[in-house]
């Protein structure tokens, strides 16, 4: 694709960390791959991410042929991250480290109903004749970063309490400006009933 000067554009899709691997270089009996994220690309992670920053990323793979186009993946990521804690709203430095192993399927025999199986291996479709192993990786930090970070040591008493919660006294203040509901019932008096004696 290239403009109307003929530079080439870059697809608005392009991730935001790319190391594309050619089927080609795999070979018979695999490879051993290593990636890391430059600063530029950390920036632009931690914003899709949506943490305060990625200071480092990097990436280790086993790449593993199968029959019919088929790879797998066996990965140790290791990251560098700052995130928000839910309990005191501080951000805090944190170190992530997993291994992980996915199967890459041609996008033409991905099946969702295989991907969904519990107890196989996670299947991840690819299209044309090279893996991204940039954006693997990202998608594997993406499951790694916990969904409600907490600072080492944030205890619920520490809790940033958006609504002050009222004191006893003000409960009880207002408790008393409010009119019982049951007073107007005791000024009614009933209707005596008529009986033989009255």
């Amino acid at each position: 694709m290239s403009d109307s000067q003929g530079h080439p554009q870059i697809p608005s899709s392009q991730p935001e960390f790319s190391r594309r691997l050619t089927l080609s270089r795999i070979g018979h009996d695999g490879l051993t791959e290593t990636i890391k994220a430059n600063e530029t690309e950390g920036k632009a992670l931690a914003e899709r991410l949506n943490i305060p920053a990625l200071h480092a990323l990097n990436c280790r793979f086993r790449i593993i042929p199968e029959a019919a186009d088929h790879f797998v993946l066996e990965g140790v990521l290791t990251a560098h991250v700052a995130l928000e804690c839910v309990i005191t709203g501080e951000i805090f430095e944190d170190a992530l480290n997993e291994s992980f192993a996915v199967r890459l399927v041609p996008a033409r025999r991905f099946s969702e109903e295989s991907a969904s199986d519990l107890e196989a291996i996670d299947e991840i479709p690819y299209e044309g004749n090279a893996l991204d192993l940039g954006e693997i990786a990202t998608e594997q930090l993406a499951l790694l970063l916990p969904a409600y970070p907490r600072k080492p040591g944030a205890a619920l008493e520490n809790a940033v309490d958006e609504a002050p919660r009222e004191t006893a006294e003000e409960a009880a203040d207002e408790a008393g400006s409010r009119p019982n509901p049951f007073g107007a019932l005791a000024g009614l008096s009933l209707p005596k009933k008529k009986t033989d004696l009255s």
